[in-house]
């Protein structure tokens, strides 16, 4: 996973699925995604990403607000990062993300993720 920050412009490349399902975040209304940052945010900041999703060619752009965060220096070597809630508007990505997942047929489902 790559990232990097201008302004409040969050860039993640996910290039494999054990990476998507480790940021993917289900659990949040709307579905939501960890990015690894250095970044220091604050829960409920206003965030834009730009995510490249495996083998799709065009990056999507999407906006969202900051509902988790993981500090440098976490219990246990965790990677610092924030979880991002997907606004409404952004149904699509998490169906889109879903389906990849679905497809895996549990493949993932006892490896940890970021954030759980």
């Amino acid at each position: 996973m790559v990232r990097g920050r201008g302004s409040d412009m969050l860039s993640v490349t996910i290039e494999d699925e054990a990476v998507l399902h480790a940021a993917y975040m289900p659990f949040v209304v709307n579905g939501g995604l960890f990015i690894p940052t250095a970044e220091r945010y604050q829960l409920g900041d206003e965030v834009f990403v730009l995510l490249r999703l495996l083998d799709e060619p065009a990056g999507i752009p999407l906006a969202g607000k900051v509902v988790w965060i993981t500090p440098e220096g976490a219990r246990g070597g965790a990677a610092a990062g924030v979880g991002v809630q997907f606004n409404d508007a952004d149904d699509l990505v998490r169906r889109r993300i879903e389906e990849r997942l679905k497809g895996l047929g549990g493949a993932f489902d006892a490896r940890p993720t970021y954030t759980m």
